[in-house]
């Protein structure tokens, strides 16, 4: 009898799990914004390596200038931030079967991505950039030419990397770039010459190198490719989900908030005209 009771216990402990884990996926072929209401919470995914945009600290905390903007924009409408650590290149996946309800992570707003998911004003700029050590004597893209190449998987900058391959595909060793799942293992591997050139985002690169105090030992120079700007991505069917977005960013930005936050990371305020009108 007890081993039919534990059973039956272990049985439904399954079917609640599975039923909380059902209850936390939202419809993507609604808009959910009534839902997001109700339950007083939403999920967003983002790179959880990706200084300084959404990071985890060693203590396991997550920072960063849009975890603080994240927070900022739902804290306006009664609703708190669920953080979902996601594979960068499954996260227009992710968000399509509903696991996660936004993408927000210095996640760059191109066409391409525009075909899958639905974007909001854009927040802040941002551009590809060559990072690579001064004593390789690589300080601009022609130097590049059958260099060994890194990017990260699923990023904007590989994406321009194939999608325009004369402007430094062609150029690289073995016309292709060795593939990493986060910026951080990619500039590991090129502060150890493995590779030669790291193809990323400018803050990112920045960041990175002044926290590791050898900024002054890399060349960070434009890879050639047309600048582009972050945003918020979220399924085209929650459009009361963007505009509400949309709304509180020119708010915090009315009030000084958004100011307040880029100071904090960036040491200044890097808003678009859009969310400053």
């Amino acid at each position: 009898m007890k081993i039919k009771r534990y059973v039956l216990m272990l049985c439904g402990l399954i079917l609640f799990l599975l039923l909380t884990a059902c209850s936390n996926v939202s419809n993507p072929k609604v808009d959910n914004w009534s839902k997001y209401q109700q339950k007083k919470s939403i999920t967003i995914g983002f790179d959880n390596t990706f200084v300084p945009m959404g990071f985890e600290q060693k203590n396991g905390q997550y920072v960063g200038f849009d975890i603080d903007l994240a927070n900022a924009v739902f804290k306006e409408y009664g609703i708190k931030v669920n953080w979902q650590p996601i594979d960068w290149d499954m996260k227009e996946t992710e968000l399509t079967n509903g696991t996660i309800d936004l993408i927000w992570n210095g996640y760059s707003a191109t066409n391409e991505r525009r075909k899958k998911v639905q974007f909001t004003i854009p927040y802040m700029k941002n551009e590809q950039v060559l990072v690579a050590k001064k004593s390789s004597n690589i300080a601009k893209t022609a130097d590049m030419k059958d260099k060994i190449l890194g990017a990260q998987t699923g990023s904007s900058g590989y994406d321009e990397f194939e999608a325009h391959p004369e402007l430094l595909k062609n150029l690289v060793k073995n016309h292709k770039a060795a593939q990493y799942q986060s910026f951080t293992e990619a500039l590991i591997d090129l502060q150890n010459n493995r590779i030669d050139g790291l193809l990323i985002d400018r803050v990112y690169a920045n960041y990175y190198l002044k926290e590791e105090g050898i900024l002054q030992d890399y060349y960070v120079f434009p890879a050639g490719f047309d600048s582009e700007s972050f945003a918020v991505g979220a399924r085209k069917t929650d459009k009361q989900l963007v505009e509400n977005i949309n709304q509180a960013f020119k708010k915090l930005y009315q009030t000084g908030q958004f100011q307040k936050i880029a100071n904090k990371w960036f040491g200044e305020d890097i808003a678009t005209d859009e969310v400053k009108k």
